[in-house]
């Protein structure tokens, strides 16, 4: 089975207050109508519906303090608790303790170890290399697992072509921001039908959205609801492209944050798992899933790795 991984940074199930929980505020019709009616809120977990299923998932793993990027983004490629392991939640880029996981214990690094084809589906702009090689970036816990796997990162070249997406998924930001005035564009269901199109190439594929984070941070409710009500133009384009027997679709996230724009910080919320796919093989991808831990193993079990 194929198997596509959004991956939502800081995301978790909040409250049903549409004064601090974007999810509770935006417009986003497709995803509520797949929900039964609901808003991706706590109180909508546990659902299942004929396409969609919504979990609530632990973030937190029993160690005290407030989840992190990359010990969550670490956990989510692994299976393993390291947070538990090492004593605490770390971030926002792995420290040496961290990136020790993120070699040849990913899901990344055993796809391609089962023979089988695995990819990141982001395109990177020549600037975030620039700094990557220069030592004033570092990499995150989800393109080092890739390239510690020797996997390579997409590149613009790559998004010109076709073979990668932006990270607001339709390339507008690369347009906007670093003034790329040639870049492919595309409305959002035009964009979520590339991302089937993309994911449907590899047995294991992965797509970062890390904007959500972000918007957490800066407390922009604005921002936060005009992105929930994009991605869901998008997650209509994708899954009117996506037959249930193409695989398994899973959304889920490494911390709370957006889901309560009343603090900057990080949360201790549960963080939503969301399978699309038959109802059968969904059943059989949560079985054990109840915090992070179990993401990773239910992606292998399901590939027969």
């Amino acid at each position: 089975m194929k198997v596509l991984f959004l991956f939502l940074d800081g995301i978790g199930l909040g409250e049903n207050d549409a004064e601090k929980n974007p999810f509770a505020r935006a417009a986003m019709p497709y995803l509520n109508s797949l929900l039964g009616g609901q808003n991706m809120i706590r109180d909508a977990a546990p659902f299942e519906g004929e396409r969609a299923t919504l979990l609530s998932i632990d973030a937190s793993l029993g160690v005290q303090g407030l989840p992190q990027s990359a010990t969550g983004q670490a956990v989510l490629l692994t299976g393993i608790n390291i947070p538990a392991e090492l004593g605490y939640h770390y971030g926002p880029k792995p420290n040496p303790q961290v990136a020790q996981y993120l070699d040849g214990k990913t899901v990344f690094a055993k796809t391609v170890k089962a023979g089988k084809t695995a990819a990141l589906l982001n395109a990177y702009p020549a600037r975030y290399f620039e700094a990557i090689d220069s030592g004033k970036r570092l990499y995150s816990s989800i393109p080092l697992a890739l390239t510690n796997a020797g996997l390579p990162l997409f590149t613009q070249d790559d998004l010109y072509a076709g073979r990668a997406l932006s990270a607001d998924f339709t390339g507008k930001g690369w347009r906007e921001f670093m003034k790329l005035d040639d870049s492919p564009l595309f409305e959002l269901e035009e964009a979520g039908a590339k991302l089937a199109e993309l994911a449907k190439r590899y047995d294991f594929s992965f797509f970062e959205y890390w904007a959500s984070d972000y918007a957490g941070h800066k407390q922009d409710m604005d921002s936060a609801a005009r992105q929930l009500e994009n991605f869901d133009g998008v997650l209509k384009g994708l899954l009117a492209n996506w037959r249930d027997d193409d695989g398994m679709i899973l959304l889920t996230s490494d911390h709370g944050n957006m889901e309560d724009l009343s603090t900057r910080k990080h949360t201790s919320a549960p963080v939503p798992l969301l399978l699309f796919g038959d109802k059968t093989s969904r059943r059989k991808f949560q079985t054990d899933v109840k915090d992070l831990t179990g993401v990773a193993p239910a992606i292998l079990k399901s590939m027969k790795i």
